[in-house]
């Protein structure tokens, strides 16, 4: 098993905000994730757990430090797993030279244009070696119970990532998401920068495209998203792309539309709790 290194603990809510880094085989560096302990692992019972992917600029810091999950993952006695957003250190040309390509910038895809395919491997990281490394490391975890949720770039990947892997996780929500990246300005340039200019590989990691074919477990799509959000009103997130693909293919989802709400953690840190609401009642049922 990957040797874990404890970066930080934090005693929040009668549990613990914990930050370990391991060396990742996947993306070939460092990687932080934090996890969220909440007070029931002192029991010997299985917890469910959600793992929250961020959006672009963040690291793993961001939704610990701001969302205010701690108090709604006590209270429900489920366990949060946050990953980093790119592969950190590994000092490609081009990677830092804007917010929305490169570092903090990974879209959970598996890049398989050079430079980018040995290192931006995110897709893989998540729902394999960090899915993976979390079960091992942490035996309270009860693998039947899964979820995932994601902020805007993030939300894209909680997306894809259920959609993908059919059965591999049992919930899933997520904030402002990217929801058709084929047809937006951020989804077109990390597209073109990761997979190439083939659509038809951009496909596979549009979640829009995705639920079309979608034929996995029963599965309810829970969509949250700021009317007053700059990013929705610039046509960069599109939920009502996946809406109307989802009710084409009789994919249940919910989309909630919130007057004057943005793009920030103000809006998540409002709405946190309804989506920790969401996922307890399917995860624990």
């Amino acid at each position: 098993m990957e040797k874990l290194r404890l970066v930080s603990s934090n005693k929040i809510f009668g549990g613990y905000q914990k930050v370990f880094s391991h060396e990742s085989s996947e993306l070939k560096c460092t990687m932080n994730f934090s996890i969220y302990l909440p007070p029931q692992v002192e029991g010997d019972v299985k917890l469910p757990v959600i793992f929250y992917l961020s959006g672009l600029t963040c690291t793993e810091q961001n939704f610990i430090t701001k969302a205010g999950f701690q108090r709604y993952a006590a209270e429900h006695g489920i366990i949060v797993v946050g990953p980093d957003t790119s592969p950190r250190g590994i000092k490609i040309q081009g990677d830092n030279e804007s917010w929305d390509f490169g570092v903090s910038a990974g879209f959970y895809l598996d890049a398989t244009k050079e430079p980018w395919s040995t290192n931006y491997r995110m897709g893989s990281y998540v729902n394999k070696e960090l899915y993976e490394l979390i079960q091992a490391a942490f035996p309270v975890v009860d693998p039947d119970r899964i979820g995932i949720m994601g902020h805007s770039m993030g939300g894209h990947g909680a997306l894809v990532s259920t959609l993908r892997n059919p059965g591999l996780y049992k919930s899933v929500s997520a904030f402002a998401p990217i929801c058709n990246p084929s047809k937006c300005p951020w989804g077109e340039k990390a597209f073109t920068g990761y997979l190439g200019e083939n659509k038809t590989e951009w496909a596979s990691w549009d979640a829009t495209e995705l639920v079309k074919k979608y034929n996995g477990p029963p599965l309810t799509l829970l969509l949250d998203q700021g009317a007053g959000d700059k990013f929705y009103i610039e046509k960069q997130l599109l939920p009502e792309n996946i809406v109307e693909a989802c009710r084409s293919a009789g994919v249940p989802v919910i989309l909630n539309l919130r007057e004057d709400y943005d793009h920030s953690y103000y809006y998540i840190s409002t709405f946190i709790g309804e989506h920790f609401d969401f996922h307890a009642k399917i995860l624990k049922s």
